[in-house]
């Protein structure tokens, strides 16, 4: 009669904690790196940041906001409805 079970060597133990061990440390290394390239972009401050956008904001026309830069010509707008008027109709 067979033997139901069979009596596992030690050694394949050591070599899945060694691997396990080896996973875990290159997933520290790849955070760290992550985290250092995280630490060398640039940064400016908030208010700069936010100095700059209200610069942008009042210095770009809008044409969704009439109510701060006034109306707007039918022609400079590029959301007004199209002109239908031309040559020929594609149907």
């Amino acid at each position: 009669m067979p033997a139901a079970y069979e009596i596992r060597a030690g050694g394949d133990v050591k070599n899945k904690k060694q691997s396990m061990a080896d996973l875990k440390l290159r997933r520290l290394n790849e955070l760290n790196s992550r985290l250092r390239e995280d630490l060398e972009r640039p940064r400016i401050k908030v208010s700069e940041a936010s100095m700059s956008l209200i610069q942008y904001c009042t210095n770009t026309k809008d044409f969704m906001v009439p109510s701060m830069w006034g109306s707007v010509d039918k022609r400079e707008d590029p959301y007004a409805p199209q002109q239908q008027g031309g040559c020929c109709t594609v149907m």
